[in-house]
């Protein structure tokens, strides 16, 4: 899978770059600016695009407008945006104006070695996917507003998980739960929530997502 990297701080793009290439990815190029990363992805359109939120000149949303852009340009490229700090509103941009092969995580899941390579490729091949400290925000201003008091315990632990992307199958290997179990879960947390079950897992995070906005 062919990846590009766009981030000013020259020493954790190549951090980055290693880590994928270790995992065996192929880094076709680096950016230091948008406007550079924009120059990549027309040369080589890559797989995935890891990016800054905050890049030069104004370290403000020229990572989020470069994602609009590739994604206008180029559909096929997944995008994942990383941020210093947990900023919810850049977050719910992208996953209510992308359709799916997008990511938001927060830099320091970088340093899981593992889990950051597999976020990317899971973004490669077309899912989403949420940093858990975002979703716990924004499940916990849900609770503030609106105590999700009909979801029993386990199917608030099934939705944080939907949220983040996982697929039916990953949340009966996290929740140690048969298949049957998880669609009974899912099925009942619609049914409460009145939104109706999508067929694709990038279509059901938006829907969770617009729930726990509201």
């Amino acid at each position: 899978m062919r990846v590009i990297l766009a981030d000013d701080a020259v020493l954790f793009r190549e951090g980055m770059a290693r880590i994928l290439t270790e995992a065996g990815f192929v880094v076709t190029g680096q950016a230091g600016n948008a406007s550079e990363l924009l120059d990549l992805v027309d040369q080589d359109c890559a797989d995935v695009a890891v990016i800054d939120i905050r890049m030069p000149p104004g370290h403000s949303t020229e990572g989020v407008e470069a994602a609009v852009e590739i994604r206008r340009r180029s559909p096929g490229v997944g995008l994942l945006l990383l941020s210093q700090h947990v900023e919810t509103h850049y977050a719910m941009r992208l996953m209510t104006e992308f359709d799916g092969a997008v990511g938001y995580l927060l830099k320091d899941r970088v340093s899981d070695l593992a889990s950051f390579a597999s976020d990317v490729r899971r973004i490669g091949n077309g899912d989403c996917v949420l940093d858990p400290e975002l979703v716990a925000r924004l499940v916990a201003k849900k609770r503030q507003r609106d105590p999700l008091g009909e979801l029993t315990d386990r199917e608030r632990a099934v939705l944080a998980l939907m949220a983040q992307g996982r697929s039916n199958s990953a949340l009966s290997t996290e929740l140690c739960l048969s298949a049957k179990t998880v669609e009974a879960h899912v099925r009942s947390i619609f049914t409460k929530l009145d939104l109706p079950p999508a067929a694709t897992d990038h279509r059901r995070v938006l829907a969770v997502l617009a729930f726990l906005r509201a």
